[in-house]
């Protein structure tokens, strides 16, 4: 697999993946052992920060792999990933600089986390979506039988011209 392929893979297990600590692990955690719900609120809104700033940055890597091999951006890269890719990252937008405010403000409290949820949950559908995407053509070394005909074995063989480190 060529680097900016396991680039790719990469950006997109490590978006997916911490969206799933932060938001099923970190945050309920947080409030089950904080001081006072305050704490863990203002803990939390530095986690999902910090969330938003690494998803983007996943974004930008996933996109940037997301070119043909003359370096031209196409839309069906990855059957159709680079939707999820920009829904994804205008979730994260939106909750960094349309939500947190009005929770940090706490106006409307359920409204406003109701709403942060949703695009949380839509964010992390969105690049657990991108990943399945991704990694679809994603064969392990390892478990490829040497003198495979599959086409991605073909494709990793030391002797295929397309092979660069």
């Amino acid at each position: 697999m060529h680097w900016k392929a396991r680039l790719t893979l990469f950006a997109a297990a490590l978006w997916w993946g911490s969206l799933s600590v932060i938001g099923f692990m970190a945050v309920p955690l947080l409030f089950r052992n904080a001081s006072s719900a305050r704490v863990a609120g203002q803990l939390a809104g530095k986690l999902f920060e910090a969330q938003t700033w690494l998803g983007l940055v996943c974004g930008i890597v996933v996109l940037m792999g997301a070119r043909d091999e003359d370096g031209t951006a196409t839309l069906g890269w990855a059957r159709g990933a680079v939707g999820f890719v920009l829904a994804g990252m205008l979730c994260a937008l939106l909750q960094q600089f349309a939500v947190a405010p009005h929770i940090v403000a706490r106006e409307n409290l359920p409204f406003w986390h109701g709403f942060g949820t949703v695009l949380y949950g839509v964010q992390w559908v969105c690049a657990g979506v991108l990943l399945w995407k991704v990694s679809g053509d994603f064969q392990p070394a390892a478990l490829t039988p040497p003198g495979s005909s599959s086409p991605t074995s073909a494709s990793a063989s030391p002797s295929s011209p397309s092979r660069r480190a």
